[in-house]
């Protein structure tokens, strides 16, 4: 089962490839433990918003630019370190 942690980027949004949409973070991860750290990670940014663990896989409507990452492709400031 794979786990996805959507979050609203209010930084991001709004503008260049985002310019008068909302731009949404989308983390696809692993296991629960790995989803949870990203949640936690989230949190602790002040930029991001509206952040959630989801296990079905999030489609958004056309005013919203999904930006897709996989756990693998984070450095250690989402992952705090977890292998």
């Amino acid at each position: 089962m794979k786990y996805y942690v959507t979050m609203t980027d209010k930084f991001m949004s709004g503008w260049g490839a985002a310019q008068g949409k909302i731009n949404k973070l989308i983390i696809e991860c692993e296991t629960w433990q790995q989803a949870e750290q990203i949640e936690k990670a989230a949190h602790s940014r002040p930029e991001m918003r509206y952040v959630n663990i989801r296990t079905t896989k999030p489609r958004y409507g056309a005013n919203v630019l999904e930006s897709w990452k996989a756990w693998d492709d984070l450095g250690t400031v989402w992952t705090g370190g977890m292998q």
